[in-house]
């Protein structure tokens, strides 16, 4: 029996252009199978969280134009489970939004939140990790936080400073640390009291709301001015009227940055963001001259290193080419150098600006 109190809180809203073109704002990556699973992220994200937390407590957070995806994806949630934001304003808004709701249907809430894109490999594991957080937040006036042991000066992720002193492996957290240059990620890892910060929170329903009180009182403000309507008929119009005053803010920058109370446990399971396609050609199985190929059929002649995304079954014949990414996609085909993948969102506002929004 899983326990009535345990929520989640799984964050869906973002567009994730560097995956474009699969990835666009109409249908972005967390509702594709990026990994050629059989499942979308949003889905595998979805039945992780179900190992830990009743279903009908896992709230889903995502743009209002997303909101026929959700139901398309995950059938079995209902209309209170889906959160909508009527304009993009960071995490931390919504977050404070989504607390509120669970914690006037449930004062005794604990709940994770967790980005829905993210590739988790071992999930056992995380959901061991995740009990042990919960079950610390439910007797402690705590703001939890997963971290990753880097495997490498990652020069793209921030950063959660902990104790060095701590031989508890809830580890209290000194600061977090912006995404710093090579020279400095370098120095993060030699130090050994580093981790990668994966944007995994968990806490009671009533520490998150009491230190966006504190900290954030004009947040605050606007999202308890709702109360009474959150969970009943009024509620959509209430936020349709005042979400978007809301001030673009990060929950790191909002709360956890400013917080005492603020643990850490490093994870005990392999993890990436999926962030962009040379995070995903890591992650996938490769063939013979270490191309990753997602959907299609290959024949390669001196062509190595590709990550090479289709429609099922196209075929695909490459000779010559290294550490390319090829994706087809409808109307779009990208062949861009990996080594250049950070751009992608440019050239995706270079095409939109050239030939139209609808490529983007």
């Amino acid at each position: 029996m899983k326990n009535k109190d345990y929520y989640a809180i799984l964050m869906a809203g973002g567009v994730g252009s560097r995956f474009w073109p699969v990835s666009t704002q109409d249908f972005p990556k967390q509702f594709h199978d990026m990994l050629g699973t059989g499942d979308t992220l949003i889905q595998k994200t979805f039945n992780r969280l179900a190992q830990l937390i009743p279903e009908e407590n896992i709230f889903i957070l995502t743009n209002e134009r997303y909101n026929d995806l959700v139901f398309e994806q995950i059938p079995s949630v209902t209309k209170r489970q889906v959160v909508l934001e009527p304009a993009m304003r960071n995490t931390a808004p919504c977050i404070l939004y989504a607390s509120l709701k669970i914690q006037k249907e449930n004062p005794d809430a604990v709940m994770i939140v967790a980005p829905s894109d993210h590739w988790i490999e071992d999930e056992n594991a995380f959901t061991q990790n995740v009990s042990q957080a919960f079950e610390y937040c439910s007797n402690n006036d705590a703001l939890m936080t997963l971290g990753i042991t880097p495997t490498f000066p990652n020069t793209g992720y921030g950063y959660i400073e902990y104790d060095k002193n701590s031989t508890s492996n809830i580890k209290s957290v000194n600061q977090f640390r912006e995404k710093p240059d090579y020279e400095t990620a370098k120095s993060f890892l030699s130090q050994g009291n580093f981790l990668w910060n994966a944007g995994i929170f968990m806490w009671s329903a009533k520490t998150v709301v009491n230190t966006f009180k504190n900290n954030q009182p004009e947040l605050f403000q606007l999202f308890e001015a709702g109360i009474s309507t959150y969970n009943t008929e009024f509620e959509d119009d209430f936020i349709r009227d005042n979400y978007g005053k809301a001030e673009n803010i990060s929950v790191d920058y909002a709360i956890m940055e400013k917080s005492k109370n603020v643990y850490v446990i490093p994870a005990t399971f392999d993890w990436n963001d999926l962030g962009t396609w040379g995070s995903l050609y890591d992650k996938l199985d490769k063939d013979s001259n270490n191309n990753a190929v997602v959907n299609a059929k290959t024949l390669t002649e001196d062509a190595s290193g590709n990550m090479i995304r289709t429609k099922d079954d196209k075929v695909v014949v490459l000779d010559g080419l290294e550490d390319y990414i090829i994706v087809d996609k409808d109307e779009v085909l990208l062949i861009f150098p990996k080594t250049k993948e950070q751009d992608i969102k440019k050239v995706l506002q270079s095409v939109k600006d050239k030939f139209g929004e609808q490529y983007g």
